[in-house]
């Protein structure tokens, strides 16, 4: 089995897409108007509208009312990207940070308050964990 994508049921795919598309420099791919697919090297970040919902079971996803999960994207450099993200990011949840287990993370929420986790492995038994 392999994990594929995570998907984000939202009530405003179109501001949702262009939010991770300037946050994580992906384009998106639009099936049509209620979906979208950001492919990374690692998985697909699926956004849904809720109009999709319906199609998987009524009632089964609700929009912005998760407190549960965090979507995590390793990035280069956490700190430049914490900087280059300055400008549109309105909800910084904790600033970069050196993690105990040996990343050092920025978290955040998306305009639907979801939790993004931006990180960057930085102590040598991070580092070679993610290594490529």
């Amino acid at each position: 089995m392999d994990f594929v994508s995570i998907r984000i049921i939202t009530g405003d795919v179109a501001r949702l897409v262009e939010f991770y598309e300037r946050a994580t420099g992906a384009r998106a791919t639009w099936a049509n108007e209620d979906f979208a697919e950001l492919r990374t090297a690692g998985a697909t970040l699926a956004i849904g509208s809720t109009r999709t919902v319906p199609l998987f079971a009524p009632g089964s996803a609700r929009p912005a009312e998760n407190h549960s999960v965090i979507t995590e994207f390793l990035v280069d450099d956490v700190d430049s990207t914490y900087k280059n993200l300055a400008d549109f990011v309105t909800d910084v949840v904790k600033e970069p940070t050196t993690m105990p287990w040996g990343n050092r993370a920025l978290l955040f929420r998306d305009p639907d308050g979801n939790l993004v986790n931006f990180f960057t492995p930085v102590t040598p038994e991070a580092i070679a964990k993610f290594a490529r």
